[in-house]
C-alpha cells in the first residue's frame, strides 16, 4: 500500500506537508461572513488571564498572526505571509476574534457613513489611469 505523500517531489523537505483541514479543525468554511480580503486585522494590547492560557494550546499559525497583526494588516496580506488559501485563513482569524485576541474592521474608506468610497476619491483614481 502507498502513503499519500509519495510521488511528491522532496524540494522543500524542511516545510512539513499538512492539509488545510488539519489546520481549521476540519472546518472547510470560515463562520463570519463578514471578513473580506481588504478587511484589516489588529492584535489586541491587553491580554486577559484566560486569554493568556489559551495561548498555549493555539496552533503555530494562530500564534504566528497575532504576531504579524501587531501592526494592522488586511486578511488578504495575512494569507500570503501564511502561504494558506485565504478561505482557511479566514477561519483561523475567525477564531482568533471569537478568542478576543484579533479585532476586525472595514477599511476606513468603507466605513464613512455613505459606505462607500467619495466620488473624488474615484474620479481621481480615474483620472490617474486615464494618464497611463
Amino acid at each position: 500500500m502507498k502513503h499519500w505523500t509519495e510521488g511528491f517531489e522532496d524540494d522543500d523537505a524542511d516545510e512539513p506537508l499538512v492539509r488545510p483541514y488539519t489546520i481549521t479543525g476540519g472546518r472547510t468554511a470560515p463562520e463570519r461572513d463578514d471578513l473580506t480580503l481588504i478587511t484589516l486585522l489588529t492584535a489586541m494590547s491587553e491580554v486577559s488571564p484566560e486569554t493568556g492560557r489559551g495561548a498555549r494550546r493555539m496552533q503555530p499559525e494562530h500564534r504566528t498572526i497575532v504576531t504579524l497583526c501587531k501592526r494592522p494588516l488586511a486578511v488578504a496580506e495575512v494569507a500570503s505571509a501564511l502561504n494558506l488559501p485565504v478561505s482557511v485563513t479566514k477561519i483561523l482569524i475567525g477564531d482568533l476574534i471569537e478568542a478576543g485576541r484579533l479585532r476586525a474592521r472595514p477599511p476606513l474608506a468603507f466605513a464613512q457613513a455613505g459606505g462607500s468610497p467619495e466620488m473624488a476619491i474615484l474620479e481621481a483614481v480615474r483620472d490617474g489611469l486615464r494618464k497611463l
